[in-house]
């Protein structure tokens, strides 16, 4: 999905996208719909998280995280979930602009069913 070079090997944390299993990518498609300079925050704000860890993300609820980026037109979030033996996967749930303060618990719903369906495609 994206480029984490410096911060992946450092700290050994990466980032890895929600996959359906009909093949579909919504967070990568969320990034890649994005302008260039959007794509930019939202990268760094990633890679961030993928050097520093989980202190530099916000705790939501449960396993779901949120990494935070803005750019000059608006705010963008991505709810992720730490994943693999040692929690070095970050898995890209969820994408979307965020427009008001309070996180819309749509997303929150939508990442906790898409970490689910992660996790029950993961044993079978």
């Amino acid at each position: 999905m994206i480029d984490m070079e410096a911060g992946e090997k450092r700290a050994g944390r990466r980032w890895r996208d929600y996959e359906t299993a009909a093949g579909n990518r919504p967070v990568r498609d969320f990034i890649a719909a994005l302008a260039d300079d959007e794509v930019a925050d939202v990268v760094a704000a990633m890679k961030e998280i993928a050097r520093d860890g989980l202190s530099a993300a916000r705790h939501l609820e449960g396993d779901i995280y949120e990494v935070h980026a803005t750019s000059e037109r608006q705010s963008f979030r991505i709810l992720f979930a730490k994943e693999g033996q040692r929690g070095q996967v970050l898995l890209a749930l969820e994408g979307f602009s965020k427009k008001q303060q309070k996180l819309p618990k749509r997303h929150l719903d939508l990442a906790k069913r898409r970490l689910a369906d992660w996790r029950r495609r993961a044993r079978a």
